[in-house]
């Protein structure tokens, strides 16, 4: 006999769904169109009451700001923002200013090129509303089409990589479409990391999560903004994913130094024993072979210890991570956004 499992009352009042992009102009009307379709469908089943699509343009330089206006007129759920210049190639600033302007008790965060099924926050929904103690639902992939073979296997270690080195659980195959509560995206945006890697950052935070499955799609039309072997998304996974959250590779700078002591001294030791057995060395070829090697090494650990260097130096200059140059839906209508704001002292000196 099949044991119905109770849903666990959760009201949303207001479903915030941010999308973060850069030249989507083409798959726009069709998400619109679906993502519409999806939460109205959520609205009439009493799922939902109301919902907000908050669109972040990371400076696009297509007619996507003009396509989203479009689609906006005569509705009231439509909410933009674009930058005053490109802030990527990762999406995680362009979401965080979503989340920073998102009133919803609930927020979906996604692409916007239909890789990632609109169809699916239903589910997501349910995966939250069924634990009254669940604050974050992960989206992971079964399937990943219109993915080269290479991509896959680079991603799949990428993971692996990190999986080992931090200190938290990061899950395999959860990209950046997720569900959270409100009381996670207030933790979030009080982050201030100036290259943050947001699916770890969730992560970090903690709180009770879910998981819900799926099959990837290609992309519904373009190619790939993030190659993988492209320098950005390297830089990216350096940076703001591999030296935020693991001092592993300064561990392991320390450890080639160790083995290249130990080397060292037993190519030491052999050039003793050969002095005293009489025998031969070589000439100048072992000795530049050696000197290679430990320059080599002493090189790889400058630039583990470069990468953090650079990381202490970006948070130290305390930019903000994205300004906007306008915005559209909102009641607020400011030009410019910074992310960190820190209020001034006004000295005032009245004479009698």
């Amino acid at each position: 006999m099949a044991v119905e499992i109770p849903v666990h009352f959760k009201e949303i009042n207001l479903l915030s769904v941010v999308f973060s992009f850069r030249n989507e102009a083409d798959s726009l009307p069709e998400l619109i169109r679906r993502v519409r379709n999806v939460l109205n469908s959520e609205i009439k089943q009493h799922h939902i009451h109301s919902y907000e699509l908050i669109f972040v343009d990371d400076s696009s330089t297509d007619n996507s700001w003009d396509i989203i206006q479009s689609a906006a007129l005569d509705h009231n759920d439509i909410k933009i923002i674009r930058t005053s210049r490109r802030f990527g190639p990762s999406p995680s600033p362009c979401v965080l200013a979503g989340m920073e302007h998102a009133s919803g008790d609930v927020l979906v965060y996604m692409d916007a090129d239909l890789q990632d099924p609109p169809e699916l926050i239903p589910e997501l929904i349910q995966a939250w509303r069924s634990d009254p103690e669940v604050e974050v639902v992960h989206t992971v992939r079964r399937s990943r089409k219109g993915e080269s073979k290479l991509k896959l296997m680079i991603t799949k270690l990428g993971y692996q990589i990190l999986h080992k080195v931090t200190h938290f659980k990061l899950p395999k195959e959860a990209g950046d479409f997720k569900l959270l509560s409100r009381r996670v995206v207030n933790h979030l945006i009080q982050l201030r990391e100036k290259k943050p890697f947001l699916r770890g950052l969730v992560c970090w935070v903690g709180f009770k999560s879910a998981f819900v499955t799926y099959d990837r799609d290609a992309r519904f039309t373009g190619d790939t903004k993030f190659p993988v072997l492209s320098l950005n998304v390297i830089n990216n996974f350096l940076e703001s994913a591999l030296i935020s959250f693991s001092s592993t590779p300064l561990r392991l700078s320390m450890l080639l130094g160790f083995l290249t002591i130990m080397v060292g001294m037993g190519l030491l030791l052999y050039v003793i024993f050969a002095k005293i057995q009489g025998t031969a060395i070589p000439g100048w070829a072992g000795i530049m072979i050696t000197v290679i090697f430990l320059n080599s090494i002493q090189l790889l650990c400058i630039g583990i210890m470069g990468l953090y260097v650079s990381s202490i130096f970006e948070e130290t200059k305390n930019r903000p991570n994205y300004i906007i140059e306008k915005k559209f839906g909102f009641s607020d209508q400011i030009t410019i956004h910074c992310k960190q704001e820190k209020p001034s002292a006004i000295a005032v000196r009245f004479d009698a």
